[in-house]
């Protein structure tokens, strides 16, 4: 099983990149994480844009979907709400909305930020607007609030978060296994 990596982050010693090397730890046996790079290359959507492949970073990112089994997003939050770059890369990843490579492959979203709060409305949003997309959200959540308090040295240093996020992980990968199963079954029906 392979599961898709996407940071809400650019910056460089991002609090959500290293939730999602914690998550890469912790993955059942025989899943892998990858995790996406080309986030802050992608464009600012325009359906004039948006023909045939798309410009070449939608490209590695629609491709990048498309050849795993599941995604795990982390991401952090901006005025209560999803960083414009992980909103933008989704918009982009929503077309075509019927054929899209999102389109119900399983999506967990998780978070960290230095607030209070861990990100929780941030995940919220990102629930939302994965579920209009047509991705079958996982209905989890993992606040990691005070994150510069809980990550230390680019490390996840919470032993109740990282069980959290082994049970998100480990539900991630078997609503994969779950959907192969059936892709599967309807192709030898």
């Amino acid at each position: 099983m392979r599961v898709l990596g996407i940071s809400g982050s650019l910056r460089r010693d991002s609090y959500n990149s290293a939730l999602l090397r914690a998550a890469a730890d912790v993955l059942p046996p025989g899943a892998e994480l990858e995790v996406f790079d080309g986030l802050k290359a992608i464009p600012p959507y325009d359906a004039d844009d948006d023909l045939g492949e798309g410009p070449e970073p939608v490209q590695r990112l629609r491709e990048a979907i498309a050849d795993v089994d599941a995604v795990l997003i982390a991401t952090p939050e901006y005025n209560a709400s999803l960083p414009g770059v992980l909103k933008n890369a989704l918009d982009w990843a929503s077309r075509p909305h019927a054929t899209n490579p999102l389109r119900g492959k399983p999506v967990a979203v998780v978070g960290a930020s230095t607030g209070m709060f861990g990100a929780v409305w941030a995940q919220a949003e990102g629930r939302k607007v994965l579920a209009t997309i047509g991705a079958r959200v996982l209905d989890v959540e993992l606040p990691v609030p005070e994150a510069d308090e809980r990550i230390d040295g680019g490390r996840l240093d919470d032993p109740e978060i990282e069980e959290r996020l082994a049970e998100i992980v480990a539900q991630l990968v078997e609503a994969a296994v779950t959907r192969a199963e059936g892709l599967r079954a309807r192709a030898a029906a």
